[in-house]
C-alpha cells in the first residue's frame, strides 16, 4: 500500500457498478480516489464512504468536465491513475441503427477517453509516472449480432489505447485496456430485459444465454474486473503495456 500512498485517481462512471468497484478497491489500495459520474447522490455517497470527493458532470459536457478536472487537481492534486469505465450500451439491428444512436454511443463511449487523456496524460509524462486504464469489452475485440453501434465505439477504444501507447512508451506512462465481457452490473440486467422484450424468453433463460456465452458457464463479477484494473497500478506491472486484456472466461481466445 505504501506504495500507492498519494498517488491519485479518477475513475469515471464510478456512481455505480464496475466503476464503484473499481474506485473501491483502488481506495483500499491506498489511493486517493477521485469519482466522476453524472449521479450526484450516488455519487457523494460513496465518497462518504472512501472518504474522499465526488466530481459530479456529464462526460458529453466539455466546459463541465474541464471544470470539475480542475477541481480534482485542486482539491486532491494532479491525477496519476486514469480509469475511463463510463459507458453505455444499446442494441438494435443495423437498419435501425440510427446517426442518433451512433452518435450518443460514442459521445460517452469514445470521445471522453480521448478527451481525458489528452487533458491529464502530458502531465503525467511530465512527471515520468502514469496509469491510464480504459474500461472497454470484448466487444472491441470481436463482433457481436446486433450491437454494431456499440461494438464500433469499443474497438476505437481498444484502438486508440494501442496508439497511445505506441506514442508514451518511454515516458513511464502506461496505457491499457480491460475488456469484460458481459459483468453482472446493471448494465447486464438491461440486456436481458432487452431479450425478453423481443424474443419473449423468461428473464431467467435470457440471462442464462449470456452467461453460456462465456466457457465458464457465469457472468463477470466487478470485483474481477476491479482486480483487473488494480492489476495494472504497481510498478511491477510497468512492462504491461498497449494491451487489451480479455475478462471473459475464455469467451475470445486471440
Amino acid at each position: 500500500m505504501t506504495e500507492h500512498r498519494g498517488r491519485v485517481a479518477l475513475v469515471t462512471g464510478a456512481s455505480r457498478g464496475i466503476g464503484e468497484a473499481v474506485a473501491r478497491r483502488l481506495s483500499r489500495e491506498g489511493l486517493r480516489v477521485a469519482l466522476m459520474g453524472r449521479d450526484q447522490r450516488s455519487l457523494d455517497q460513496l465518497a462518504a464512504a472512501l472518504s474522499t470527493r465526488a466530481f459530479a458532470c456529464d462526460l458529453t459536457d466539455q466546459t463541465a468536465v474541464a471544470e470539475q478536472l480542475a477541481s480534482v487537481e485542486r482539491e486532491l492534486g494532479p491525477v496519476d491513475v486514469l480509469v475511463n469505465n463510463a459507458g453505455v450500451a444499446e442494441s438494435a439491428p443495423l437498419e435501425l441503427t440510427d446517426d442518433a444512436l451512433i452518435e450518443r454511443t460514442f459521445a460517452v463511449n469514445v470521445w471522453p477517453v480521448m478527451r481525458l487523456c489528452r487533458a491529464l496524460v502530458p502531465a503525467m509524462a511530465k512527471r515520468g509516472w502514469g496509469r491510464v486504464i480504459n474500461v472497454a469489452s470484448n466487444a472491441g475485440l470481436t463482433g457481436y449480432a446486433y450491437t454494431s453501434a456499440y461494438c464500433a465505439s469499443k474497438h476505437a477504444v481498444v484502438g486508440f489505447t494501442r496508439a497511445l501507447a505506441a506514442e508514451l512508451a518511454r515516458s513511464g506512462v502506461t496505457v491499457n485496456a480491460v475488456c469484460p465481457g458481459f459483468v453482472d452490473t446493471e448494465m447486464t440486467v438491461k440486456a436481458v430485459e432487452r431479450i425478453v422484450a423481443k424474443t419473449g424468453r423468461s428473464a431467467d433463460d435470457a440471462r442464462r444465454a449470456l452467461e453460456a456465452q462465456s466457457p465458464q458457464r457465469r457472468l463477470m463479477t466487478v470485483d474481477e474486473v476491479a482486480h483487473a484494473v488494480f492489476a495494472l497500478v504497481p510498478h511491477e506491472a510497468r512492462g504491461i503495456h498497449g494491451q487489451a486484456i480479455a475478462l471473459d472466461g475464455g469467451q475470445v481466445i486471440a
